[in-house]
């Protein structure tokens, strides 16, 4: 039961591939910068509006503690076990995503409905299905030349139903990820550049014709062209952020020391929290943020380069692409390198569904790198009593 609650504790883990024991305390070195980054971040605001700092941070340990589980029943279950509940997870959150859209039952935060109410909680589908498209993507995918033309079809349709349920809601920059994530996959398993060129195209042409047809996401784009052409309008947050992020210099504020987040910045305990983050720790603070998503991506690519099966590479690049790419999305838009989006920085950002599904398409990669390994390590339990067992057969 320890093991399962508190999985940081977990003696097993030394009998691990050295690639999984590697990813592992990386995510929870990320999972703990994070909270701290958080806690920083979160203070000011949770305090003028509820007369408690810890309001958003102890709320954020809940789901914490609901990922954690999540994640380590996800490393020790095979993962043809995970992908047999895959299909029926996919189309239940695609339903939830659809749910979202319908009057009454969606809520509307900061003018998207993005979201389901469940008591007390808000959850949000388009987060949750991130780690079940990545893993029906690669078992799709990955067996494409063994598919009959019909269910390769039935889930295309379901695929893009799931890019269409999110951009409806809206949320250009999720469709955007997943949209990519989904490509990628296919990519690496080979399909016809045809196939690839296509559907990249179309994705593009969606992308447009949604920016043309939403006013907001448009301003979005002339602000990032120009922020100071509207500083008080809409270039404003992004100008906060730029002011955040130069204020750091090299070495930082220090923690917990930030101005921009004295009210000043946006919501910079969810999609700017990386602003915070650059004036309390720095350029060189920053620099080493980057190096642990570098170090993460190459383990993880490491990972789908040993393993023999093209199921669980295609599985160990969708996770890369979801974790990293999402990370240096988020850096980009709070640098000011990218239009600003509503993607969270994954085990950074305030937000309960975004921390199950990053902690969750980590405990999957972990599981593929245990998979993957070329050997099992063996225990010097077993080993003394294999030994036993010989000496027993002798006598």
């Amino acid at each position: 039961m320890q093991r399962l609650l508190i999985p940081v504790f977990d003696p097993a883990v030394k009998e691990w591939a050295l690639e999984a024991r590697l990813l592992r305390w990386l995510t929870f070195l990320w999972l703990f910068v994070g909270l701290a980054v958080l806690f920083s971040a979160s203070y000011p605001s949770a305090n003028a509006e509820f007369g408690d700092g810890l309001y958003y941070f102890k709320r954020q340990l809940i789901w914490v503690v609901v990922g954690l589980i999540g994640f380590n029943v996800l490393v020790y279950t095979p993962l043809r076990y995970i992908q047999g509940i895959t299909d029926w997870a996919v189309i239940i959150l695609l339903g939830l995503i659809w749910l979202t859209i319908v009057p009454g039952l969606g809520t509307t935060v900061n003018g998207a409905t993005r979201w389901l109410k469940l008591g007390p909680a808000l959850i949000q589908p388009s987060e949750l299905i991130k780690p079940f498209l990545i893993l029906q993507a690669a078992r799709i995918f990955g067996n494409w030349n063994r598919l009959t033309w019909q269910v390769r079809i039935n889930w295309l349709v379901i695929f893009v139903a799931v890019l269409l349920g999110i951009l409806v809601q809206p949320n250009l920059s999720t469709t955007a990820l997943c949209g990519m994530t989904l490509w990628l996959i296919a990519l690496g398993s080979g399909l016809p550049f045809s196939y690839l060129g296509s559907t990249a195209f179309g994705g593009f042409l969606l992308a447009v014709l949604s920016i043309s047809l939403k006013e907001y996401q448009r301003r979005r784009v002339m602000s990032f062209l120009n922020p100071w052409a509207d500083r008080f309008g809409d270039g404003y947050q992004l100008i906060q952020s730029l002011l955040a992020v130069g204020s750091g210099g090299t070495l930082g504020t220090g923690y917990g020391l930030s101005q921009q987040k004295l009210l000043y910045l946006p919501i910079q305990y969810t999609d700017f929290i990386f602003a915070v983050y650059a004036e309390e720790f720095g350029f060189v603070g920053s620099m080493v943020l980057m190096l642990l998503l570098g170090s993460y991506a190459t383990l993880a690519l490491l990972v789908a380069y040993k393993t023999r099966e093209i199921v669980q590479q295609l599985v160990a690049i969708g996770v890369m692409v979801v974790m990293i790419g999402q990370s240096l999305l988020n850096i980009g838009v709070a640098t000011g390198a990218l239009p600003t989006t509503g993607l969270p920085l994954p085990l950074f950002s305030y937000g309960g569904s975004s921390m199950i599904a990053s902690l969750m398409c980590a405990g999957i990669l972990i599981r593929v790198a245990r998979e993957s390994s070329a050997g099992e390590v063996v225990s010097l339990a077993d080993k003394r009593r294999s030994r036993f067992g010989r000496g027993r057969r002798k006598r």
